[in-house]
């Protein structure tokens, strides 16, 4: 009884030290922040409880703390295993005795720097890729110098941990000499002192309790980097896959919406006109909006192939790369070669991979055929490989930092559990592991299944081991179908926003282009003004805020429906012809609730506002509008929005039937029309903002 108090009396005080030495790292860190300085001092607390508890009290603490900071920023996570090592160094120091005094702890600054500032250098690296900023930090000073860019941000992380060390040594050195003699000899770094069953091995055979315990950390180590090794190379490969196959996607639908935007009977007069040419400025801004509306495309671009090379009919500029003119004849890459003759041929090709003079980028070209099938260029799309690899390396370092985490604190246990019952449970998971199938759901589960039906009940930091790696393998299992399900859904909302685009770029409607940016810039507008107003500030979410300007464009998709004699009539339309226009708020209604049936209900928020915008924009706030007539806040706050929004550009804008009306005429026709034909609390917030809609209005004048 007596045994069993002490051991419990010994858990509460090593479950207060890892309490207190996670207060320790907040309030370091807290302290630094408010001082503003360029450290992080949250290690002071680890180093000590790796001073006073050992090994797994000191991960224990660097990973907790990272776990807490994580519901911050869920990237802090990932740290914690640096934070974790850095108390695994300090306990092997302090058992080679290099924290006997102040002076001596100093030594270990330069290694406990290299950890925190080299290795964490690296994963930021990794998750962010390299971004120095010009002017300032310690990083564009040695940057000046002639040292590369990663060698100088390397250089100055480790520089900068190099005081965040030495401060945090010299706090922990300074706490740790006031901390009684007493308490400290309630705890003992590992391997300084061995249990009673590790002494009797000792005392009748000697080496028998120390090679049992070499073996175990021999063992369990080689299983958990099997482990690690097999899951994230099969699990990388699998990502890589579903990366590569999701860029192909994207780039399908970019180079197919391309397509669709090009007039095949207009190409020999797009290539020897240019701008001149009627519709050219129209086509590119659509070639524009698609580049800039798909992810991670990098250029679009039209060409007409010939034997002589690629004559240019469209070239979208970027920020870094100005497009080449129409007519513009471009030489064959070598990588083409072999595609050529289909090329010339007019026939489909596969997406290439090539790394030749615009850098490593997946390419799709989609023909364009005539009305006779004759094909007369070809719309392509970029979509760079490096962001590719970028995301790879980032997520194999986000692996590589969870495994050395469990590793760590699975070598820790295994430190303290020198006894005879351990190589079989050990030799039981590893087999599992090494058997772990992941061609299929079910040879998962069965895997899975297998692994939990061991049933390991030692008692000890075996059975915490064994359910360690059991639920990283739920974990993983669960990431692979959540991987799974996600591309999938992913695939149909693009086939769902690509029959709508489809749709929407076969309108004819003149004042479109300018008339769908506006008005979601005018939308965006009204609700950041409605929140910091307290407008409907509840309802004004970040996800509300981006499905509303997201769809926003989508608003008169209807007009696919209305002919061009109404839709581009130059003069007043009569009744009749008002009718067949109003129709246009259900037909675009049920185009979109079209899409929402082919997405499904898990991905359907973004196109639910889209179909409140184009069915109920033209509703009025007294209810005299159309296409139901509904009222006040019966209508759909993205809707109230979006009228004043299409409202105001209508009056603002050059239409082929009417002269632009003057900024400040425009606004008194929004303020008169509040409680009427709008919202009274939307039209607040849009006066209030009219500083920056009336720069709004002068930036698309003319266009």
């Amino acid at each position: 009884m007596d045994s069993q108090k002490r051991r419990e009396t010994r858990l509460w005080y090593i479950l207060g030290t890892c309490a207190a030495g996670v207060l320790l790292n907040f309030l370091g860190n807290w302290l630094n922040n408010a001082l503003g300085l360029p450290f992080y001092l949250d290690t002071i607390g680890t180093i000590l409880v790796a001073l006073v508890g050992g090994y797994l009290p000191a991960i224990v603490v660097g990973w907790v703390t990272n776990l807490l900071n994580g519901f911050s920023d869920i990237i802090n996570i990932y740290y914690g295993s640096f934070n974790a090592l850095i108390g695994v160094m300090t306990a092997y120091l302090a058992g080679k005795g290099y924290w006997k005094n102040p002076l001596k702890a100093l030594l270990t600054v330069p290694l406990l720097a290299v950890v925190g500032g080299g290795l964490g250098s690296v994963l930021t690296w990794c998750l962010y890729g390299l971004s120095i900023d010009p002017g300032t930090g310690l990083a564009f000073r040695i940057l000046e110098t002639g040292m590369p860019a990663f060698v100088s941000q390397l250089t100055a992380d480790v520089l900068l941990d190099l005081i965040d060390k030495l401060i945090t040594v010299l706090a922990a050195s300074a706490i740790i000499h006031v901390v009684p003699e007493k308490w400290r000899g309630r705890f003992r770094p590992e391997g300084r002192k061995q249990p009673a069953e590790a002494r009797a091995f000792v005392e009748h055979g000697g080496v028998i309790a120390h090679s049992l315990q070499t073996r175990v950390l021999l063992v369990l180590s080689a299983s958990i980097l099997v482990l690690a090794a097999g899951t994230t190379t099969v699990f990388g490969f699998f990502y890589h896959n579903t990366l590569l196959a999701e860029r192909e996607t994207l780039c399908y639908g970019a180079a197919t919406l391309a397509a669709e935007a090009i007039n095949p009977d207009m190409v020999d007069a797009y290539i020897a006109e240019g701008e001149k040419a009627i519709g050219y400025r129209e086509t590119e801004r659509m070639l524009t909006a698609i580049r800039d509306n798909t992810p991670d495309v990098e250029y679009i671009y039209v060409y007409r192939i010939l034997p002589d090379g690629c004559h240019v009919v469209f070239d979208v500029d970027t920020g870094e790369v100005e497009g080449a003119s129409p007519g513009e004849i471009i030489p064959f890459d070598e990588s083409f070669d072999e595609y050529l003759p289909a090329l010339l041929a007019g026939e489909t090709i596969e997406p290439l991979v090539t790394d030749d003079t615009f850098g490593w980028l997946m390419t799709v070209y989609q023909p364009v055929y005539d009305a006779n099938g004759v094909c007369q260029c070809y719309a392509a799309a970029d979509i760079s490989m490096d962001r590719l690899q970028m995301n790879e390396v980032g997520f194999l370092a986000r692996v590589v930092s969870i495994f050395l985490s469990v590793f760590m604190a699975s070598v820790a246990i295994a430190f303290r559990m020198a006894n005879r019952h351990i190589i079989h449970p050990i030799n039981a998971m590893t087999l599992a592991a090494e058997d772990f199938a992941y061609d299929t759901e079910k040879a998962r589960a069965e895997s899975v299944q297998r692994f939990r039906q061991l049933d390991i009940q030692t008692g000890d930091e075996i059975e915490t081991l064994y359910h360690v790696v059991g639920k990283t393998m739920d974990d993983t299992v669960r990431y692979i179908e959540d991987v799974q399900s996600k591309t999938e859904t992913i695939s149909r909302m693009q086939n769902g926003l690509i029959m709508v685009l489809a749709d929407l770029v076969e309108s004819r409607d003149k004042c479109t282009g300018d008339h769908i940016r506006k008005t979601a810039a005018y939308a965006g507008l009204i609700m950041r003004h409605m929140r910091a107003l307290g407008i409907y500030s509840d309802r004004i979410t970040d996800e509300f805020y981006d499905d509303v300007v997201n769809s926003a464009p989508l608003h008169d998709v209807g007009k696919i429906h209305v002919s061009d004699t109404i839709l581009n009539k130059p003069g007043k339309l009569t009744d009749e012809e008002f009718e067949i226009m109003k129709t246009h708020t259900t037909a675009g209604g049920e185009v979109i609730e079209q899409a929402i049936e082919t997405v499904g209900d898990g991905m359907s928020g973004y196109l639910e506002e889209a179909r409140n915008l184009a069915t109920y924009h033209h509703e009025r706030w007294d209810g005299k509008g159309y296409p139901t007539g509904l009222a006040g806040e019966e209508i759909p706050l993205s809707a109230r929005i979006m009228s004043v929004a299409d409202v105001f550009d209508a009056l603002v804008s050059r239409r082929s039937y009417k002269e632009p009306f003057p900024f400040e005429k425009a606004m008194d026709i929004i303020r008169e029309g509040a409680g009427t034909q709008f919202d009274p609390e939307v039209v607040r917030a849009f006066v209030d903002a009219s500083d920056e809609a009336r720069a709004i209005s002068e930036q698309f004048m003319g266009k």
